[in-house]
């Protein structure tokens, strides 16, 4: 059972983490701090590959920081986007040892309390075993595991099955909850809304507002951050953060700091105009001339007796003018604001043009056995179709069935359009150890590649172009297989959560783009945010 005194917070101080894929560019993170004590959850955001991910593996003391300290409870689970199960285990075992420290605490208390009735001073320690057991719901932790593994859709998994065997989707519905019925000190999740359905999302976020620990969450998902989060640690801040100063947390929600953000961009860019325009009038000062002391003026006739000793005074004049704009410019150009970086910025369309009147995609009495029923689809040409439904209601399949990837048991599926173009939940983008640039080469084809530039795009940065794939942060590989995807300019694009893994900026830039997609789109989505604000057609599967 875990330390019984085990609530201190979450602290990093000036944390520094680069990596040798890397070499030559400024480290992942550079001085991070945090503190987070019992009761706070904070929301870690940032754009792909900012570091988030990294943050939360120091954290929980799977990585090492290069500077800096990291101090965090004992009691401590940490479920990353991918999580490592131990491919022996079985299901049973997994969340049997989620309830052990439960059980235990219990049973502490039990032996205890025999041992207070019998005169032994054991008042002390059976004060902190209740009170560890009553902050972890210890009574409530067999019904609580049943209907947590109920809601995450991983109770009817065979207890004996192991744990290698189980989907990606599977493993991290299985993690989350034994992460939740064990409710520890603190929790770390890295991404924890991707693959849950909206039953599953919404035990979550009760869960997590629950937990009377700490709790670090790195999320792209807007109404999870809004709903759980008491405070947010923006790595991608900018130069002047979210203050003004250069901070990184922002007390308020997800929705209140959007217009923060913004603003603080604006006075980033504004500060940088200004100090510049300043810069550049200390320059021209520097090379101020005596013609600048005493304008126009040459000597009079009566003067000349006098020229020796006014020029001397002018020469005096002028370099301690030029002195003292050379001490400013030097203090302006240490203290200068880095320029703003131009944003990434998704630039291309995810279509091609409208490809002319009648139906992209016809469906009859489609079935996949155990997977997908659909009796009727027609989506017309150019139409835009949200898919929604419960995980396990035939999503994914719906789109495997429409890119020819599986075939159906019965029924048909009529796709018409001359190019297909797929984003799936778990793209390949090729061996790890080939560049993106490579990948992209190689995926596409030369001429295509060529024709389409990676950069043209504006979904990966070109800095990242050389970085080996298995370096890039899964939401950097998502970003390329997303262009991937886009890059022939499909007839009919379809997109399996399109906004999992991705940047809060691309994610709302994905929804500009969807409103303005020229051909036909398929889209299936949790995302509460997205489905919220869509107005085009939608079909619920389940």
């Amino acid at each position: 059972m875990p330390s019984l005194t085990d609530t201190q917070a979450l602290t990093a101080r000036g944390v520094v983490r680069s990596f040798a894929a890397r070499a030559g560019r400024p480290p992942v993170l550079d001085g991070i701090d945090l503190t987070a004590g019992p009761g706070t959850r904070v929301g870690l955001i940032g754009e792909n590959g900012a570091g988030k991910s990294t943050l939360l593996r120091l954290l929980a003391g799977v990585d090492v920081a290069d500077a800096g300290t990291v101090s965090a409870p004992a009691d401590l689970v940490y479920l990353p986007q991918e999580p490592e199960l131990s491919a022996e285990g079985t299901v049973g075992d997994l969340l049997d040892g989620a309830l052990r420290p439960l059980h235990d605490a219990v049973a502490e208390l039990e032996r205890l309390a025999a041992g207070m009735a019998d005169g032994a001073d054991v008042g002390g320690s059976y004060d902190r075993v209740l009170a560890w057991a009553v902050a972890h719901d210890a009574w409530d932790a067999d019904r609580r595991a049943e209907v947590t593994a109920g809601t995450l859709g991983v109770a009817e998994l065979d207890r004996d099955r192991p744990v290698g065997t189980l989907s990606g989707g599977q493993r991290t519905r299985l993690a989350m909850a034994a992460a939740l019925v064990r409710r520890p000190a603190a929790l770390l999740l890295d991404e924890p809304t991707n693959h849950l359905d909206d039953a599953a999302l919404d035990l979550l976020e009760r869960s997590l507002v629950e937990l009377s620990g700490v709790v670090v969450a790195a999320s792209h998902d807007r109404a999870f951050l809004d709903r759980v989060c008491t405070e947010l640690l923006d790595l991608d801040a900018g130069a002047l953060g979210t203050d003004g100063h250069g901070g990184r947390r922002f007390g308020g929600s997800f929705t209140e700091y959007v217009d923060a953000q913004a603003a603080s961009r604006r006075r980033w860019e504004e500060r940088f105009a200004a100090q510049q325009e300043e810069i550049a009038a200390l320059r021209d000062r520097t090379r101020t001339g005596t013609s600048a002391i005493a304008p126009g003026r040459g000597p009079r006739d009566n003067d000349k007796f006098i020229d020796k000793f006014k020029g001397a005074n002018v020469e005096r004049t002028r370099a301690r003018r030029v002195n003292d704009a050379q001490r400013r410019l030097e203090v302006a150009e240490r203290e200068a604001l880095p320029k703003p970086p131009r944003p990434l910025r998704f630039s291309g369309r995810l279509t091609g043009t409208d490809a002319g009147d009648g139906l992209a995609v016809q469906v009859r009495g489609l079935r996949v056995d155990g997977r997908l029923r659909l009796d009727l689809l027609d989506l017309p040409v150019g139409e835009t179709l949200l898919v929604t439904g419960p995980n396990g209601s035939g999503k994914s399949t719906l789109l495997a069935v429409l890119h020819g990837d599986l075939a159906p048991t019965a029924g048909t599926a009529d796709v018409r359009a001359r190019r297909v173009g797929l984003l799936a939940q778990d793209p390949d983008v090729g061996p790890p150890d080939r560049t993106a640039r490579d990948a992209w080469a190689a995926l596409l084809g030369p001429d295509l590649a060529e024709r389409v530039p990676l950069n043209e795009l504006g979904l990966l940065h070109p800095r990242e172009h050389g970085t080996a794939v298995g370096a890039l942060s899964l939401g950097q590989r998502r970003r390329l297989a997303l262009a991937l995807a886009v890059a022939d300019a499909p007839d009919l694009l379809l997109l399996d959560e399109p906004t999992n893994h991705v940047s809060l900026r691309l994610a709302g830039e994905l929804e500009e783009a969807l409103g303005t997609a020229p051909g036909t789109v398929v889209v299936t989505s949790h995302d509460r945010w997205l489905r919220r604000r869509w107005s085009g057609a939608a079909l619920a599967l389940g």
